[in-house]
């Protein structure tokens, strides 16, 4: 056993208290913003609006991000960490590609469950916001399970070897642009969807009749 964690006394307390609130206020408001994008738009995003609706003053609000602009990008990343514990949820299956192929569907369910979030990392629904590039390496991070599952495949044999984000990059591309038209109201369900995750897996099989027919 290791050695219990000294008290944190009085100080220290109040210190982990004030933490734990801070965090809970910035996930509220992030939370909020959200909402009031999905059900008011793009304009509804003012400081004084989400402030209200969150149950502080405007002042916290800059205090926490610092500007329109900060919140938006930590929408934004909220938004990508959201899919990556979506992702992470997935079973582990001692057949990774079996597992790897898995991970589709949740990513679908992702895309469909977070509106809001989703507009804002994709479809650029705050005008003006483009993403910082430390926000754009920490949203490409938050996918990197796929690399890892896609290194696994590669490790047993199932693909062919070459770089991991390669083919991840190019089966990300391919949900997305199936997500992307299903939102729209270009497609009535998911069989599309897995049409073509499935082909972007495939093309980079050793052996194509490797990949499972149901999952």
């Amino acid at each position: 056993m290791g050695t219990p964690a000294p008290p944190l006394g009085l100080q220290g307390a109040y210190s982990a208290a004030g933490q734990t609130s801070q965090d809970e206020l910035r996930g509220r408001l992030i939370a909020v913003a959200g909402q009031l994008l999905l059900t008011h738009g793009a304009d509804s995003l003012t400081v004084r609006r989400i402030a209200a609706e969150a149950g502080c003053s405007t002042t916290m609000v800059y205090t926490m991000f610092g500007n329109k602009e900060g919140l938006a990008e930590a929408i934004y990343l909220e938004g990508f960490e959201r899919f990556r514990r979506r992702l992470a949820a997935v079973p582990r299956h001692p057949d990774p590609l079996t597992y790897l192929a898995s991970l589709g569907p949740a990513y679908r369910e992702a895309c469909l469950a977070e509106p809001g979030f989703y507009s804002v990392m994709f479809e650029k629904a705050i005008p003006g916001f483009e993403p910082s590039e430390r926000a754009r390496t920490l949203a490409r991070a938050a996918v990197n399970i796929l690399d890892r599952a896609i290194a696994d495949c590669i490790t047993a044999g199932y693909m062919v070897p070459t770089q991991p984000r390669k083919i991840a990059d190019c089966l990300w591309a391919a949900a997305q642009g199936a997500v992307s038209l299903e939102r729209a109201g270009h497609l009535r369900d998911d069989q599309v969807y897995q049409s073509v995750t499935l082909a972007a897996i495939s093309r980079y099989l050793v052996y194509k009749d490797a990949l499972p027919v149901s999952l």
